[in-house]
C-alpha cells in the first residue's frame, strides 16, 4: 500500500526513501505482528486450549514423519 505524504513533512523527518512524495508500507511486517499478538492473545486467555493445540500439532508432525520415513525406506527396500 502506498499514501501520499506531503514534502515538508519528509523534510522534517529525514526521509530520504522517498519516491514521489510516497512511502510503502511493509504489509507482511504487519501482518507478522498481527499473528504474533493473536497468538500471544490465545495463549494468555485460554492457555489449557493452547496446550492442547499444541500437543496435537506436535503429535500431527509426528505421525507425519513417521509416514515420510517409512515410506522412503519402503521404496529402498523394494
Amino acid at each position: 500500500m502506498r499514501y501520499n505524504v506531503k514534502s515538508w513533512y519528509l523534510a522534517l523527518t529525514g526521509c530520504h526513501r522517498k519516491r514521489r512524495g510516497l512511502i510503502t508500507v511493509d504489509l507482511k511486517k504487519i501482518l507478522g505482528l498481527a499473528g504474533i499478538a493473536l497468538v500471544l492473545f490465545f495463549v494468555i486467555a485460554q492457555p489449557t486450549h493452547a496446550a492442547s493445540l499444541v500437543g496435537n500439532i506436535v503429535t500431527f508432525l509426528k505421525t507425519s514423519a513417521e509416514a515420510v520415513i517409512a515410506f522412503v525406506s519402503g521404496v529402498f527396500k523394494a
